[in-house]
């Protein structure tokens, strides 16, 4: 099987441009191609993991990323998918999330002795003049088109901003100084991407002639790849600072049934082969898939090592009840009232409620337990001997805290 066939038998590709000639440049490992990754945050989340593991597997090919950092399309900021402005950021804050995001990358990819490139578009589209960018770029655009794209279609009614309409441009001046500069022959990107993808590879073709050899690929389902990066308490992210590996390893185990198979398949290196004996598990067999999910994204992201704590806790969890390396919430004697605390304020200062009516409303529904005993009066309290050791506390199905007093 070929690379690409590999891709398409994933679910990787939705669309593309030139199919037969990008197959040849990806089968053959001459496909030099970016993927743009918007520096909006300090750190990447589990959104960007199916563009991570894409440049990840052609590079294993013999293909070469360059991963694009849009430092200075971010100072425009991608109407795509928004029904609002993006808050604009200063250039310290862009450049900061930038380094971060290099360290979480080479995880995924090689860029020793020129095996992929990083680079920002702020290093050219911040020293392009308005002037000429409108008569050597701009003239290359037709506003009546433009419009007609998903990506400003659904921002008119609310409004567009004249800022955000240059995204398009930005975006597509991007692959053709890649494509002039280091050879930048192929383009991934989300279905949310397509039309700024397309004007790329028009303008391109137009400054360069019908003969320019760039091309478009889509990514299936990243619109959707990107909700995976949102949970109800906020993003999932790379950075264990942000998210531990067992709430990371957590994240992936609760996948719905519906979707654990389709997430193996996308987004884990293990062989296809196996992958289709695992499409005929029903029942029971899917909670088997999610732990084979989990595991594989937190050996990617952590390392084998926390891969295997994670594990163990939280197979330790449903066992026992007990798991040591999972996240801890720290209480002192001043958050105790003579000697004790009740269940609620346990609830508050573990973070799992965000008040008390709200860790209220989770006991008289019947969703939380203490060392897997579930609590059903609002009035339980618990001294400083029982906390002393440390116990789990958990809200829900998917939200668990080991308590502990320092």
């Amino acid at each position: 099987m070929t690379i690409y066939d590999e891709l398409v038998a994933r679910g990787l590709i939705a669309q593309v441009t030139d199919e037969e000639e990008i197959k040849e440049l990806i089968n053959t490992g001459k496909a030099v191609f970016y993927i743009g990754f918007d520096p909006t945050a300090d750190s990447l989340h589990v959104g960007h993991f199916m563009a991570l593991c894409l440049m990840k597997r052609l590079q294993m090919a013999g293909n070469k990323p360059i991963a694009l950092i849009g430092g200075g399309t971010a100072m425009i900021g991608d109407p795509s998918g928004r029904s609002d402005m993006r808050q604009m950021m200063t250039k310290e804050t862009i450049q900061h999330n930038c380094d971060c995001f290099k360290k979480q990358m080479s995880r995924f990819i090689d860029f020793s002795e020129g095996k992929a490139i990083m680079i920002n578009n702020a290093d050219w589209l911040l020293d392009l003049n308005y002037v000429d960018v409108l008569r050597d770029v701009g003239s290359c655009f037709s506003v009546n088109r433009m419009l007609t794209c998903e990506c400003y279609k659904q921002r008119m009614e609310k409004g567009l901003s004249f800022l955000e309409f240059n995204y398009m441009i930005m975006q597509s001046y991007d692959f053709y100084h890649l494509y002039q500069t280091l050879g930048c022959n192929l383009q991934f990107g989300g279905d949310d991407q397509w039309s700024n993808m397309l004007g790329g590879t028009e303008l391109i073709r137009r400054k360069l002639g019908k003969d320019a050899y760039a091309m478009t690929i889509t990514l299936l389902l990243n619109s959707e790849g990107k909700k995976m990066g949102k949970t109800q308490s906020g993003a999932v992210w790379l950075d264990r600072e942000k998210t531990s590996p067992y709430d990371f390893y957590q994240y992936w185990r609760n996948v719905a049934d519906a979707d654990v198979l389709k997430c193996i398949r996308m987004l884990t290196f293990l062989p296809l082969e196996q992958i289709d004996e695992m499409d005929k598990w029903e029942g029971s067999q899917l909670n088997v898939a999610k732990e084979i999910l989990a595991y594989e994204l937190t050996k990617l992201v952590h390392g084998e090592e926390e891969a295997n704590k994670a594990q163990a806790s939280a197979r330790s969890l449903f066992g026992s009840g007990d798991s040591a390396d999972m996240p801890t919430a720290e209480l002192s004697a001043s958050d105790l009232t003579d000697g004790a605390i009740d269940i609620l304020s346990i609830l508050v200062k573990s973070g799992l409620v965000a008040s008390r009516s709200e860790a209220r409303r989770a006991v008289e529904q019947g969703g939380v337990t203490v060392d897997g005993e579930k609590i059903s009066d609002i009035k339980t309290v618990y001294d400083s001997k029982a906390l002393a050791d440390g116990m789990v506390v958990r809200r829900g199905k998917k939200n668990y805290k080991k308590v502990i007093l320092k």
